[in-house]
């Protein structure tokens, strides 16, 4: 690869709690992939359980990770001469890559993929390094007039629209969302941005409750007040994983409400099945998004859903430790990293 060095600057977790500024190989591209220098990756809650604690539910970390996928940058190489002209690019990264030949992918949910490979879930590093091998039509170009930082975080953005969309909101209807975290802040702005008459964000912390105030939501709560909400809300989408909210969620929607569960918190929780057979509910998980970065990109470039207000702070790959060290505090939101900076 003309141009291109041979090696780069990651930051590895090289087990629980530790990370390591590595030089390591830059990695190679398969056909039809580009290859992008990032410039700016977003610290997810998913990088935090790994960090913290070496594994999410059945991915467990047994050797060197690269963590890190929400992602934007330049194309810096492409493998077919045919994308020749894409270098230079400004693009923000579905860090997908389905195998699109077995039976989900044939159906259109890639992200079911049964051979998914996904930065930064082992064994797949990820994007807290200066480059990463993308298939083509993952990364997706970004308008003038939006920063990396906002092409970086349409990952969560996407997150929220799935989330919506399987929620089936729609203009006029009432919303309920639990967790004021980052995903539960954009999945409110998406909820607006695709006509909801009513977002109530529920969350114990003052400071999140504000942030949503700002990002779509007409009203918030603490969780005690949640009660009130019985039989009035057509949707419930949780970004909590706590079992009290999914509990609290599930009371508050009308019959035939449908409930979206996207939270990571507890392997298990307890379900009314009398609630959910009498008012015939529909609960539902979400596992990532499809489709949903030209909408994302759309929303952002017109002004529909802020983004870039939710960056807590910025640095290089030498911050890594702290950013993760600070990130359950009441007042953080979202940490970008730079990865050609140290």
């Amino acid at each position: 690869m003309s141009g291109i060095p041979d090696r780069m600057m990651a930051s590895v977790l090289v087990e629980p709690g530790r990370l390591e500024v590595r030089d390591v190989p830059v990695p190679e591209m398969e056909p039809g992939d580009v290859l992008v220098e990032l410039t700016a990756v977003g610290l997810c809650g998913s990088d935090v359980h790994f960090f913290e604690h070496g594994r999410v539910g059945d991915l467990v970390v047994e050797s060197p990770l690269i963590l890190g996928h929400e992602a934007a940058g330049v194309i810096a190489a492409v493998a077919s001469p045919a994308d020749a002209h894409r270098i230079g690019e400004r693009v923000a990264i579905d860090p997908q890559r389905p195998c699109r030949w077995c039976p989900a992918c044939r159906a259109g949910r890639t992200n079911l993929c049964e051979r998914m490979r996904f930065p930064s879930a082992p064994p797949e590093n990820g994007a807290f390094a200066r480059y990463l091998a993308v298939p083509g039509d993952a990364a997706h170009p970004l308008p003038e007039t939006m920063s990396d930082d906002e092409g970086a975080l349409l990952e969560p953005l996407s997150v929220g629209i799935a989330a919506v969309r399987k929620a089936g909101v729609v203009p006029g209807s009432r919303v309920l969302v639990a967790g004021a975290g980052p995903i539960g802040i954009l999945t409110g702005a998406a909820a607006r941005a695709f006509g909801a008459a009513e977002v109530v964000v529920v969350d114990p912390v003052d400071a999140r409750r504000r942030v949503a105030l700002t990002h779509g939501a007409t009203r918030v709560m603490e969780p005690a007040e949640v009660a009130s909400l019985d039989r009035r809300m057509d949707a419930f989408i949780d970004a909590s994983g706590a079992r009290a909210a999914i509990a609290a969620g599930l009371r508050s929607l009308r019959g035939a409400g449908r409930a979206v569960l996207v939270g990571m918190g507890s392997s298990t929780v307890d379900l009314d099945l009398f609630l959910l057979q009498s008012r015939e509910l529909v609960v539902e998980g979400l596992f990532r998004y499809v489709d949903t970065w030209p909408l994302a990109i759309q929303l952002v470039a017109s002004g529909a859903v802020k983004v870039d207000d939710l960056v807590t702070a910025r640095g290089g790959l030498d911050d890594l430790t702290d950013f993760f060290g600070r990130n359950s505090d009441p007042d953080t939101m979202k940490f970008l990293i730079d990865p050609r900076v140290r």
